[in-house]
């Protein structure tokens, strides 16, 4: 029983790791800048996303405990 409780534990954490590691070729940078043309407070993502479209940016969250819209592109 305990041996089989190890192999599964290894293997668990082999895929893991694994998994890890492709995740990070895959991602690219990417940098936030507070929207200066969104007023008011961040309630709908599609929103902050239009506005940050037209600033020249590729997308927007709202973020933070004050809601304030991000808009990101990639660096």
């Amino acid at each position: 029983m305990g041996r089989s409780n190890f192999l599964f534990s290894l293997v668990f954490v082999l895929m893991v790791l694994m998994a890890s590691d492709m995740s990070l070729v895959a991602e690219a940078r990417t940098c936030l800048s507070q929207s200066q043309r969104f007023k008011g407070p961040c309630v709908s993502e599609t929103n902050c996303a239009s506005v940050c479209h037209t600033e020249g940016f590729h997308g927007g969250d709202c973020r933070g405990l004050r809601r304030r819209c991000f808009c990101t592109k990639h660096c």
